[in-house]
This record gives structure tokens, C-alpha cells and sequence, in this order.
């Protein structure tokens, strides 16, 4: 067996294992989506590698590239992410060792760690290989009105998200003097992440004072609306929880989701570490405080899998 870095033209052959292995219930699993997140990702091209035998891809395994900065510091970092090993090759190590040669890979490279939310099933095998876990995310909930009309509205055009460039200058600053974590955002970003994204559609309002980006959420008989992204400057703050209530009550939702990092505080709600467990592999990075959630200034967009 031959484990390579992955090339284009092996997109083809990547997808047939995916869907062998995983099916498409989860999510649709085609060439657009995958170039979306592991070529036009504007941190840079994925490190995808593959295990090849008799000339045949049996299992991938995508490290999605991201960025992270603290202070002025900006580390280049990975979301560990699409992975599947064929289903006539499972049981033989392949996972782990795509897993590992891409850490190797990683580390020669200068990149400085990995992190991820895996599922009950992933988790156990992530942590013998190193992994370390941080906490489970913490997620505000706030209910809102059961009888919110249903209209819904996206603001989908360039025109809207090329007005908060001064915005995201400004969020940047304020957040590179937290010392924490974040992920440093310009209109390219935006761009990729909420307005063209194939895998969810977002409904987004975006001006010169405040960006709010979110998404409806079944969860049975409960419909959650999701913000995903909530930056605002002096003047935006004033406006953007009126924006955020009126977007979820037009969802027709039950109740909102956000951060907390976000700095938006509602008379009724409640925090707590609702959301996926985090998880962290260090490859180049020494301190050892990533453990603490707190060092983790993070939006639910920066965390979710898509």
C-alpha cells in the first residue's frame, strides 16, 4: 500500500470512497463541494492525503487549512475533516495511518497544530493518536417567538459584504488585544464561507456597522436558528440584537443559538457547554494552555462542520 499526497485528478476516484464509506445522508458529496472547501478555501489548498493499492484509491483522509491568530501571532492550522477508508479495506490501520503521516507532513511543513469536533464514534481514536481534548463548546440559547412568520431574507450579492471592510479591520484589531484565539476574517472569507458556500445557504445582513450570518436548524419537532457570525463596531452595537431577533423570529424558529464570544447579551437565555466537545493536536506549537476554553475566542461558524 501507498499513502501519497492526494492531486485533482484524483477527485474522482477520492469521491467513490467517500460515498462507499459514508453514504450521502449525511451530505451530498460532489467534485463542486469538494473543490469549495479543499481548493478555493482561501487559507490555501488542503493537505489531503490518500492510501493507494493495485493502482486503486481505498481511503483519504483531508486536513481542511485554517488560520488562527493570537495578538499580532497568526498560526497555520488544520480542521481535520473528510475522511473514509473503502469499506472492503476497514480494520487495517489505514485511517490512522493517513492520520499520521499527514501530522509528519504537518510538522516539516511548519504548521502548527490540528483541531476538530469528532462525534462519540471518532473521539477514542483521535486521543490515542495524541489528540488532546479541550471542553465542550459553549453555546448562548435564547427562546423566541413559536409564531414568527415565516418570510426569511438573504442579502446575497457582493454589494452588501464589500461595506464591512472597515468593519472587519476594526474586529480584527479589537481581537488581536483579547489574546485570544480567533480566526482573522476579511471580505474574501466572507465571501467563501457564507455567500457561496454550496453546502448551506445562510441568511445574512451585512452593512457598514454590523454582519450577522445564520441558518434555520431541524431538530425534530424544534426548529433552532443558528447565528453563526455576529460582528458589529460602536455603532452597530446599538442595532445588531434587534437585527439578530427579527432575523430568527422571521425563521419561524423556537429558539437561537450563538456564541457567547460574540458580546451579545439577551434579558432572557442561558449559557452553557451545549455544543460538540473540542479537540486539539499540537504539531508545531508549544505552549500548553490550549487546553483552556477560554483561550478559544470563537464564532460557531469558525467551529461547525460544513
Amino acid at each position: 500500500m501507498q499513502i501519497r499526497e492526494a492531486k485533482q485528478n484524483d477527485i474522482p476516484q477520492i469521491l467513490e470512497v467517500l460515498k462507499a464509506s459514508l453514504g450521502e445522508t449525511s451530505s451530498k458529496k460532489t467534485e463542486e463541494i469538494w473543490r469549495y472547501k479543499h481548493i478555493e478555501n482561501p487559507f490555501g489548498e488542503s493537505l489531503v492525503l490518500v492510501a493507494v493499492e493495485a493502482g486503486i484509491i481505498i481511503g483519504v483522509r483531508a486536513f481542511m487549512r485554517w488560520k488562527w491568530q493570537k495578538g499580532d501571532e497568526i498560526f497555520s492550522t488544520f480542521r481535520a475533516v473528510d475522511t473514509a477508508t473503502h469499506p472492503d479495506y476497514q480494520g487495517k490501520g489505514i485511517f490512522k495511518k493517513l492520520t499520521l503521516k499527514a501530522l509528519e507532513i504537518g510538522k516539516e511543513r511548519g504548521d502548527h497544530f490540528v483541531f476538530n469536533t469528532p462525534n462519540a464514534q471518532s473521539k477514542p481514536g483521535y486521543l490515542k493518536m495524541g489528540w488532546e481534548e479541550v471542553e465542550k463548546l459553549k453555546i448562548t440559547i435564547r427562546p423566541l417567538n413559536f409564531f414568527g412568520a415565516n418570510q426569511g431574507y438573504r442579502f446575497q450579492n457582493k454589494e452588501e459584504v464589500e461595506s464591512c471592510v472597515k468593519l472587519l479591520a476594526q474586529q480584527n484589531k479589537q481581537n488581536s488585544q483579547k489574546k485570544t484565539l480567533f480566526t482573522p476574517k476579511n471580505i474574501e472569507y466572507l465571501n467563501w464561507r457564507y455567500f457561496i458556500n454550496p453546502i448551506q445557504k445562510y441568511s445574512i445582513i451585512a452593512n457598514e456597522d454590523f454582519f450577522i450570518a445564520g441558518y434555520s436548524k431541524d431538530r425534530g419537532r424544534i426548529k433552532e436558528f443558528r447565528i453563526v457570525e455576529a460582528m458589529y463596531d460602536d455603532i452597530g452595537e446599538k442595532n445588531i440584537k434587534k437585527a439578530i431577533l427579527e432575523l430568527s423570529d422571521q425563521s419561524g424558529a423556537h429558539f437561537l443559538s450563538i456564541s457567547p464570544n460574540a458580546d451579545i447579551s439577551f434579558k432572557i437565555g442561558v449559557t452553557r457547554n451545549f455544543g460538540p466537545v473540542l479537540t486539539f493536536k499540537a504539531i508545531n506549537y508549544t505552549e500548553d494552555n490550549l487546553p483552556n476554553i477560554k483561550l478559544w475566542n470563537y464564532s460557531l461558524g469558525d467551529m461547525e462542520l460544513f
